[in-house]
Formats: structure tokens, sequence, C-alpha cells
């Protein structure tokens, strides 16, 4: 990666050329979209995750994908996955934190504490299990970039959803951390935050809570939308365009830094 300004729009975002990049939850949604762009742009990339359908769907359609069952949870699975990587590829240039579950949604006295240690288990320390197996491969390549998945959510209290939100949180401070631990060894550190990401898994988080107080899907789906400035949900390939930035040879002096994709949530 060099510090040269790009010459026109077409070498913008140069410097994906050739990375290995690792997408947690890569197979579907975000993390598939992630992996799509940056493959297009002529990354390396490699996939983990816990569905089989999905894993084959996505190989299918991405057929020089690195593709393995993992679950970040599970230090067994997140060793293993490495172990491949470095096996196929014999290092690594990128990270990206992907995987993450919506939670429970409920009052604090509703949740249980399995589903607290899970959505914790999945958001945050998944990310830890990775992060510390990436960061070796990252020093030995010179330098590199991890790109860490929050929320708007943790950036704004949520009712309701307080295991999710609290993990959101907590992602933030481990990547200003880092950013600062990894600087010297020219590793780059950054959150992104999406807001309402369009797609199955915001669709259950809208039917959860319009269950819970009583009010239609189309009701509870506007209530959010007028909590974001645009007054829109984003697209996982928005998402996807800000991590190509981060990784590119334009974001090279962006680092520890919180990034909102989210039409400017106001509240939630």
């Amino acid at each position: 990666m060099s510090n040269k300004a790009p010459q026109s729009a077409n070498d913008f975002l140069a410097g994906l050329q050739g990375q290995r990049v690792l997408i947690t939850a890569g197979a579907s949604g975000i993390g598939f979209a992630i992996a799509s762009t940056l493959s297009s742009l002529g990354a390396r990339v490699a996939i983990c995750d816990i569905a089989d359908a999905a894993l084959a769907d996505a190989k299918k359609a991405l057929p020089k994908l690195l593709a393995t069952k993992a679950d970040v949870a599970v230090d067994a699975d997140v060793a293993a996955m490495f172990a491949l990587i470095a096996k196929e590829w014999g290092g690594l240039d990128a990270l990206i934190n992907n995987a993450g579950i919506a939670g429970p949604t409920g009052g604090v006295d509703e949740i249980s504490p399995a589903d607290w240690r899970r959505c914790i288990d999945v958001c945050l320390t998944g990310q830890f299990l990775c992060a510390r197996l990436a960061v070796p491969m990252l020093k030995q390549a010179g330098g590199g970039s991890i790109v860490n998945m929050s929320s708007a959510a943790g950036r704004h209290g949520y009712a309701f959803r307080t295991p999710y939100s609290s993990a959101k949180f907590a992602i933030v401070g481990f990547t200003q951390s880092l950013a600062k631990e990894l600087g010297p060894s020219r590793i780059r550190v950054n959150a992104i935050l999406p807001g309402i990401v369009e797609g199955p898994r915001m669709d259950k988080v809208i039917a959860d809570r319009a269950r819970q107080i009583g009010i239609s899907h189309k009701d509870m789906e506007e209530r959010y939308l007028e909590r974001v400035s645009l007054r829109r949900m984003v697209s996982p390939y928005d998402i996807a365009s800000m991590v190509a930035f981060l990784l590119s040879d334009a974001g090279v002096n962006v680092s520890g830094q919180s990034l909102g994709v989210d039409g400017n949530v106001e509240t939630l």
C-alpha cells in the first residue's frame, strides 16, 4: 500500500488487487456483499459462516472464494480457519470482523443469561478471537487493515435490545484500543456502524418489536425510519463500499474511526 494520491477516478480504490481478506459471516447479507465487492476489485477473499447452504450458494456465486464453516464464538473453529488460511495463502492482509447476531428482544428482566452470553460471545468475543490470530499475520505482511462491524446501536442506547447494544458499544472501544496498539505496526483498525440495513435480519427485528408493543410491522418500520435523517434503510452494498475504501490506498490514513453508514440515525 502506497501513500501516493490516486491519479484518476479509475485507480481511486487502488491497492485492493491481490489483497488476502478474511470476512466472517461472509456467505450472506452484509458479509456476502463485502465478499462480492472486494472480489470484483481483485482481492482474494476467504469467508466463514455457520450455514452450510449459504456457504454453498456463496461458493457457487464466487467460485474463487476460500470458504469454510466456522462459528467465531468457538475457539477451535477460529483456530482451524486461520490454520487453513495460513496453509492456502501463507498470510493475511485484512480481517473483516462481520459476524454478529441480533440477540434477544425484551426487557432486561425478560432476557435469559444464556441469550445474553450468546449475543456477547458472537458479536464481541468472536471479534477478539479472530483479531488475536489475524494480528501476527498482518504484522508478518508488513501491515494491513482490520474492520470491525459495530452498529448505530454502538452509538445510541437501544431499549429492549440491551445485549446487542452493549456488544456494539464495546466494539467501538475494542477498535480504538487496537488502533492505538497496532498503529506502529502499520495496521489500521476501524469500525463501521451500519444503521437499518434492509434484509431478513432487520425484518425479524422489526417484527419482534412490533409484536412486543402490539402494532403492525408497517407501522413499526415507519417508526424506525422516522429516526433516520434520510428516511431510508441502507443496502449491504453501501457497507461494502465503505469497507473497500478502508482497505484501499484511499483509506491509508484512516484508523481508529467509528464510521456511520446509516443515513444518519438520530436515535434508537
